[in-house]
């Protein structure tokens, strides 16, 4: 039941037919007895700048959800942004400080690394590939450096988006050993697709999957309530896998703790997720 009382947790994009974090903030909000539900809000381009402005002016706002097409022009509309939205150069989480400013982080890449230790995998001292260097492949290569990571491939069809991302990571991990413009799959531990390959059903496949070795652990960023040709193809070679949503409800923790409620797990998201 939604009343005066209620907090809003906006989740801002376009379009909001696919939106699946409803889904599982919602439920799990109603089960903990919790007074807050996530709205979709489906805001063009134009007028985004104003929007989020207005958004947190609302007396019975919590923050808000971030997603395409906005995650980079967010970073202009905030005062304070973690290291990893720095190197993303996007945002895809907001919430007003006490101050009144607006803090902005980026939790797309922390979904990836917890899913994947999750599944008892290492990344300290591995190998990775991120496939699709844009503001999600950005936030999974700044998680994993973080992780000690001993080797990072970067690859993008843009080959500029990869050099980019390489230099500002250079900079908060001097250590890391980075590999830009990387094409080949042979020889990673992780591999992860974070590059839009995937949200259409005829997507191509962004790397050939003939050079995957079946030990490598697959990654697909993109948000599907089913299986990716990406995935498909990872389970055939017989690789371990982790899906979009499986990023998503290992992130929503995280996204909990920004916003100031009680902790949960992935486990206790999925029970009573509505997806």
């Amino acid at each position: 039941m939604i009343s005066g009382y209620t907090k809003i947790i906006a989740h801002i994009g376009v379009p909001t037919e696919g939106f699946i974090s409803p889904m599982i903030y919602n439920p799990w909000f109603e089960s903990k007895g919790i007074d807050t539900v996530v709205i979709p809000f489906g805001c063009e381009e134009k007028d985004y700048r104003d929007f989020l402005k207005s958004v947190f002016r609302l007396r019975n706002i919590v923050g808000a959800l971030i997603t395409m097409p906005h995650k980079i022009e967010t970073i202009k509309l905030v005062d304070q942004i973690s290291i990893t939205a720095k190197i993303c150069g996007a945002c895809n989480a907001v919430r007003k400080h006490s101050d009144g400013k607006l803090i902005g982080d980026m939790f797309d890449g922390e979904g990836f690394t917890q899913g994947v230790l999750s599944l008892g995998r290492s990344i300290k001292g591995k190998n990775a590939l991120v496939v699709g260097n844009g503001g999600a492949g950005s936030a999974i290569a700044a998680s994993l450096a973080q992780k000690d990571l001993k080797k990072l491939g970067l690859f993008d069809v843009k080959t500029r988006a990869s050099e980019l991302l390489a230099s500002k990571l250079r900079k908060y991990y001097p250590q890391l050993d980075i590999e830009p413009a990387c094409e080949d799959p042979r020889g990673w531990d992780i591999i992860v697709n974070a590059s839009p390959a995937g949200m259409k059903k005829d997507d191509p496949l962004p790397i050939d999957f003939n050079a995957i070795s079946s030990s490598t652990l697959v990654g697909d960023a993109v948000l599907n309530k089913y299986e990716t040709n990406f995935i498909r193809k990872a389970k055939q070679k017989g690789c371990p896998t982790q899906t979009g949503i499986q990023m998503l409800l290992h992130q929503i923790p995280s996204y909990l703790d920004f916003f100031g409620f009680p902790a949960a797990t992935p486990e206790e998201l999925r029970a009573v997720a509505k997806i």
